[in-house]
């Protein structure tokens, strides 16, 4: 009797599912820790816009602080304090509030969603596909 040697091409089905299988884990860990580093960076680029924020906001109340006092004290002079006051506080808010608001339109500007992983995702989701039909 002669041995029957199976080449490469001659594998049984099982073991090509089972490729398959072993391929596909691989694919989705690997899937998995792209998302994560993703997702990873956008939230260090929403901190970032958000720390803006809060720093807008921390100087617009140092200002309030600091220069409205000063800037009362020295309108004061020429104007009721009342008048100073208001003067002064309107135009350190407005400042503050500037930073508040380019901080806030870089949050908006940030897409939360992971587009490069939904992307290899449906690559993915077609190679599996064209090798079930190879397969099958």
């Amino acid at each position: 009797m002669s041995e029957v040697r199976l080449g490469e091409n001659d594998r049984s089905l099982g073991a090509l599912f089972g490729d398959l299988g072993r391929e596909l884990g691989t694919l989705v860990r690997q899937e998995l820790n792209l998302a994560k580093t993703e997702m990873t960076q956008k939230a260090a680029r929403a901190g970032k816009h958000a720390g803006m924020l809060v720093a807008g906001g921390a100087i617009a109340y140092a200002g309030l602080l600091a220069i409205v006092a000063a800037a009362i004290l020295l309108l004061a002079r020429s104007m009721p304090a009342w008048g100073a006051a208001l003067l002064v506080g309107l135009v350190v808010a407005g400042l503050g509030g500037a930073v508040a608001y380019a901080g806030l339109n870089g949050l908006k500007r940030e897409d939360p969603v992971p587009r490069e992983t939904m992307e290899t995702l449906k690559e993915d989701a077609r190679w599996v596909q064209a090798q079930t039909r190879q397969r099958g």
